[in-house]
């Protein structure tokens, strides 16, 4: 995995450009610690910082051949295939992916995305035709940001990037504000809430040229009917789940897994333990967990028990070398100013900050890590699937505080941003946007817009959220089941087969019970842990309160002193983003969203 970034423009001389360039390159050394390079054209700048995984000493980028230079940050799961396919065309220098994507675009060009699997955001100066191409993965798992504005193009991994470039105001308009307090830590597709910034979409890609930038979506999530019974199913989802697992094994660097003692991360796990050791190998596992939470832990709907317990008899089962990181509350508050930093945005207060200390550990022993994110969008595991009353609300089903958000507006952003309309037509034209067959039941026609809805948001958020936190320590997370294959099988299955028994993901359970101990495969969902300990809510209370007491903070230019105020006083009782934001996070993201400003120095217009 890598940082990438780059400037195109036909009416300035981009060689001139090289102290702006490294300014850029510095912001992504935390992506790419190992190697670094830039080259620069009349009409193209391409920047990049490398975390070496595959083949270290060869895949140095940017990478040219035959007049296309390309930045890549991913990586290919089926690279053999490709390559194989291009051999009779091509001489090989490497065994890097990125010699197999440069040489797959002047072969195929666009269409060489539908050959990939696997997990990329990258770009190709074509020299003798003056234009640059774009791509982002099918699912979204790496990012691509870019800055338009008529003369020149500047794209980037990360939005703090982009803002290293003196031609990028930084600015947010209503919609920014919209964005920040009525639907964060989510954000519309292609947002990248600063005026100006765009994401490329995931499916999508497209091309800069002396006309302008033109993209377009090559994939997304098809329907079509499933001939299939629950045992064919059963073995299809079986199949695709442990190829994509043994696929993401692959690696110059050592490989490890996160562990909670859940059903996906303990899939993986199981899997990845298996695979090496039919190479003598035994598999590190990674923990998280808080201090003091086994003495504040109170259960709930969300997380019925703790995951100590379970993590042992999993560590236990596979033989594995285990590894715990505790994070106690001052770390945690003061890793909630990093983790802005690290996505560039106000994010999930504890939640993403304490992934960012867990990635950092994780790094101490190993570059390359399996995570089990994406299971509950794809299998259908999070209570809004399930429970008849949510589902069948019209609107976000983890984010119905609409009201609430709104009571924070300023009078002035109150006024001019109409917030139920906003909020509902995002939901709206997800739900719409969903494809549908006309055989399909009410159910599943509803279980479709769920899909899509938690496909482009809420997913989008925790793959975000993974991409920055762990690159910020330069660690490599691969996730398995956001195999663009599991996802167009898993759209098509029936609702019956994926609650077989009733229970979340009861499909994948059925389909990978023999990897399991009998404890884990049949445990109930649980959330991300959070800490417990009351010694967070008073520290980040602590944090408000110094913000309300300056007189001239820039975060009340959107937000209402008086409803910070009653925050502060713990009155509010109400969920931000489903379970993950409850009051102790809701004033961290009120920090952070205040930090941020002061940090970027952004200004309102």
């Amino acid at each position: 995995m890598c940082g990438i970034a780059g400037v195109i423009s036909f009416k300035e001389d981009m060689r001139a450009e090289m102290k702006i360039c490294e300014k850029i390159q510095k912001s992504l050394l935390r992506r790419g610690p190992d190697q670094r390079g830039i080259m620069l054209t009349e009409e193209c700048a391409l920047i990049h910082t490398r975390l070496a995984v595959i083949d270290v000493e060869k895949g140095r980028q940017p990478m040219s051949f035959n007049g296309s230079t390309i930045v890549y940050n991913g990586e290919l799961y089926n690279t053999d295939d490709i390559r194989k396919e291009l051999e009779g065309e091509f001489d090989f220098e490497t065994h890097s992916d990125t010699e197999v994507v440069l040489k797959s675009y002047i072969k195929w060009g666009e269409k060489c995305l539908e050959k990939f699997n696997g997990i990329f955001a990258f770009a190709i100066w074509e020299e003798k035709k003056h234009r640059l191409f774009l791509a982002r993965d099918r699912i979204g798992v790496k990012p691509l940001f870019y800055y338009d504005n008529g003369n020149k193009l500047i794209f980037s991994s990360e939005i703090p990037a982009l803002l290293q470039h003196p031609d990028i105001p930084h600015e947010i308009d209503e919609k920014g504000v919209a964005e920040l307090i009525l639907l964060s830590p989510s954000r519309t597709l292609s947002c990248g809430v600063i005026k100006g910034i765009n994401e490329v979409k995931s499916g999508w890609c497209g091309y800069y040229t002396e006309k302008g930038l033109s993209l377009h979506e090559y994939w997304r999530l098809r329907a079509y009917e499933l001939h299939e019974t629950f045992e064919q199913t059963k073995e299809h989802v079986r199949e695709i789940v442990l190829d994509s697992i043994r696929r993401q094994l692959v690696s110059d660097v050592p490989v490890c897994t996160f562990l909670s003692g859940g059903l996906d991360s303990s899939i993986i796990s199981s899997v990845a333990s298996s695979e090496m050791k039919k190479c003598g190998k035994i598999l590190d596992t990674f923990s998280i967990d808080y201090q003091d939470n086994d003495k504040y832990f109170q259960k709930s709907r969300f997380q019925p028990n703790s995951d100590p317990e379970y993590i042992k008899i999993m560590a236990d089962y596979l033989g594995t070398n285990h590894h715990w990181t505790i994070v106690d509350t001052p770390e945690l508050v003061n890793a909630l100013y990093s983790a802005t930093e690290a996505r560039g945005l106000p994010c999930m207060a504890d939640v993403d900050a304490s992934l960012l200390l867990f990635c950092r550990e994780i790094k101490n022993h190993c570059t390359v890590a399996l995570s089990g994110e994406c299971a509950d969008e794809i299998f259908g595991g999070y209570p809004w699937y399930r429970d008849k009353d949510i589902r069948e609300t019209d609107g976000f089903p983890w984010a119905q505080s609409t009201a609430y958000r709104k009571s924070f507006l300023s009078d002035y952003y109150a006024e001019k941003i109409n917030a139920e309309e906003y909020v509902y037509s995002a939901y709206r034209n997800t739900a719409d946007f969903a494809e549908k067959l006309d055989g399909d039941s009410p159910l599943e026609y509803r279980m479709r817009e769920m899909t899509q809805l938690n496909f482009d948001w809420f997913m989008q958020n925790l793959l975000e959220r993974k991409d920055r936190m762990s690159m910020y320590s330069g660690l490599e997370v691969r996730v398995p089941f956001c195999d663009y294959r599991i996802a167009e099988y898993m759209y098509n299955v029936p609702w019956e087969y994926k609650d077989y028994k009733g229970r979340e993901k009861g499909l994948l359970r059925e389909a990978m019970k023999d990897w399991l101990p009998y404890e884990i495969l049949w445990r109930k969902k649980s959330p991300y842990p959070k800490t417990h300990n009351p010694a967070f809510l008073k520290a980040v209370t602590e944090k408000l309160n110094e913000i309300l007491a300056e007189k001239d903070s820039p975060i009340f230019e959107i937000v209402k002193r008086s409803s910070l105020e009653r925050l502060a006083r713990h009155e509010d009782n109400i969920q931000w983003y489903g379970q993950l934001m409850n009051l102790p996070q809701i004033i961290a993201w009120f920090v952070q969203l205040d930090y941020w400003f002061k940090k970027y120095n952004i200004k309102l217009i």
